[in-house]
């Protein structure tokens, strides 16, 4: 069941599954015999099964739709610096981070395309200026474990005991094409070797230093390196996928390559944009070759292959995740690994026309590799595409396009475009900081856009209706259920609640949910269509007859407050003033 629990597209959507494989199982596998299914809390075997059977079962929900990925957790274990602590069972949700428990990830990633010196007209890697980089980083990292504050006192004994630090890299297929060296060939295997393993020791180097400024981690007696150097973490490397920070940084994320060299970014009002990669731009214009209709084109079809007006030498090096045979995408995870302490996080891409022999045939080689781990994609496997360009075709039409390339290779979704015409009523709502006003539309489609605007404008409550009632529009429209969204928002208390027609109003977020709510209940999406095609706007009916004030005054006075905007405790009525006694905050000065 936990293999298979994601092939119905849209459960589970927060959640990265992973199996962990043993090497038993690997090594039952390759002799086709069974193995032994183990208890995961006593260990004590439970039934044999044919490995080949459940292997199948994963490569096949793999193949469906990306999920399970594979943890080869035996080969975790083995690299585990604190045994004596017990065993790693799991990692975080995108693998590249083995856990005890209570442990916590501290990542950090150097953005290679900034590591680039230029001597004798060639690009080359900067090692010194990586050098002051990895020093900066892993000081940083440390500092980083005694200034957080941990949720609970186990996860801050746990981290602070072992100080597990993971630095890696970002931007790598940038700096791999400003060099001039193509992704999946033996240089960039061995440029990527030779970086992590610089990385690494470095990354030693400084963590040694700091264990004589500042001591070794308090379980480095208890550790691999008990008779060693003391170092002053238990890891210092890890390759994150960086999905958050290479958008910040506009460079390619950990050691993927490039997904897209141009794409089509759907905009809200329905136009197009049409964006590039900087590095492709930048070359093409030196080239003389640069045009709107040229990335348009590169767009549409999301490779330079059989590009003619493109010269070999830059389709040569600007190859996307889909260009690269899965065996180069396995390959380089295997490099980089060899100088990693944890794991490598990485997606091996497919695509639509891939069989499950090719999705079985990259776990096997992965595992024969060295990785601690593997992640596939199927391209155009699930219903709502991870990631998606021009040149990506399906099966059935949905109503939501994709975005641009999503990096961490969790789905990334736009809106549809709004229509022309709409169709809806518009509700008065009484809220502590005055009239809202609450308009929400329909299409054929369904609800699709909502409008709050405050009786008076400006200020923060104006806006920030605005802006919720903003993003609800792009929920709807991106085939968001507004139940889960109404969810979100009913319940969210402000300092000013207030009574409107019989019933407490504790926000502006609130009052939105509210509306959407009555609007739903009293078939608004029906009635709102048929209304404004014979006179263009409607009010919608009262639901619910006024309740008594006073029935719900007795309720008592801190369900009246609402919440302290300062510390978020219950705020209470006190001398006709509003006061939070856990902080002070009184709306009376």
């Amino acid at each position: 069941e936990f293999i298979t629990a994601k092939q119905n597209n849209g459960e589970l959507n927060n959640f990265n599954l992973s199996v962990a494989v043993t090497d038993k199982f690997m090594d039952a596998l390759a002799k086709d015999e069974e193995y032994d299914l183990l208890n995961p809390h006593t260990r004590a075997p439970m039934k044999k099964l044919k490995a080949k059977d459940v292997f199948s079962l994963v490569v096949d929900s793999a193949w469906k739709n990306g999920e399970p990925g594979v943890i080869f957790i035996d080969r975790m274990n083995a690299d585990n610096p604190t045994p004596a602590l017990g065993r790693i069972e799991s990692t975080n949700p995108c693998g590249e981070q083995p856990l005890l428990p209570y442990e916590a990830c501290n990542l950090g990633s150097i953005n290679m395309a900034r590591m680039i010196t230029h001597q004798n007209g060639r690009a080359e890697v900067d090692y010194e200026l990586l050098k002051e980089t990895i020093k900066t980083s892993v000081r940083f990292l440390d500092d980083v474990i005694d200034m957080n504050k941990y949720p609970l006192p186990e996860i801050d004994s746990m981290v602070k005991a072992n100080r597990k630090i993971g630095l890696g890299v970002m931007g790598f297929a940038d700096m791999l094409i400003e060099m001039g060296v193509p992704y999946s060939s033996d240089d960039a295997l061995k440029l990527g070797d030779q970086v992590m393993t610089f990385i690494d020791e470095e990354s030693k180097k400084v963590s040694a230093a700091l264990a004589k400024e500042r001591g070794p981690f308090p379980n480095f007696d208890k550790s691999i390196y008990g008779k060693y150097t003391p170092i002053r973490n238990a890891t210092t490397t890890t390759i994150a996928p960086t999905g958050t920070l290479s958008i910040i940084a506009n460079v390619s994320s950990g050691i993927e390559p490039i997904f897209a060299i141009s794409y089509i970014r759907n905009v809200m009002d329905g136009t197009k944009m049409i964006e590039v990669n900087p590095i492709f731009e930048k070359i093409a214009k030196e080239r003389g070759i640069f045009s709107d209709a040229l990335i348009e084109k590169i767009a549409e079809r999301n490779t330079l292959h059989g590009m003619d007006e493109i010269p070999e030498d830059i389709k040569k090096v600007f190859v996307t995740a889909h260009d690269i045979v899965p065996e180069w995408h396995v390959r380089m995870q295997a490099a980089f690994q060899k100088s990693v302490d944890n794991a490598v996080s990485k997606t091996v891409n497919f695509p639509h026309e891939a069989t499950r022999d090719d999705v079985r045939m990259a776990y096997v080689l992965a595992y024969k590799e060295g990785c601690k781990g593997l992640t596939v994609y199927r391209d155009g496997s699930r219903d709502e595409q991870v990631l998606s360009t021009g040149a990506t075709t399906t099966s059935a039409a949905v109503p939501v396009t994709t975005s641009a390339p999503a990096k961490d290779g969790r789905e990334k979704i736009i809106p549809r475009s709004r229509p022309s015409m709409t169709m809806g009523v518009t509700q008065k709502v009484s809220t502590g900081c005055g009239s809202l006003y609450v308009t929400i539309n329909s299409d054929e489609k369904g609800l699709c856009e909502v409008f709050a605007q405050m009786g008076k404008s400006g200020g923060c409550a104006a806006s920030q209706s605005e802006a919720v009632s903003r993003l609800i529009s792009l929920t709807l429209r991106a085939g968001i259920d507004i139940e889960a969204v109404l969810k979100q928002i009913k319940g969210i208390r402000c300092p000013s609640p207030l009574w409107d027609k019989g019933n407490m109003v504790l926000s502006c977020p609130d009052a939105i949910a509210k509306a959407i709510e009555r609007f739903i209940q009293s078939g608004g999406v029906t009635k709102a269509a048929a209304s404004a095609k014979l006179n263009g706007t409607a009010a919608l009916p009262k639901k619910h007859d006024t309740e008594s004030l006073s029935a719900k005054v007795t309720s008592g006075t801190k369900e009246l407050a609402g919440m302290c905007p300062d510390c978020g405790n219950i705020l209470e009525y006190v001398e006709d003033c509003v006061l939070c006694r856990f902080c002070g905050y009184s709306k009376c000065g």
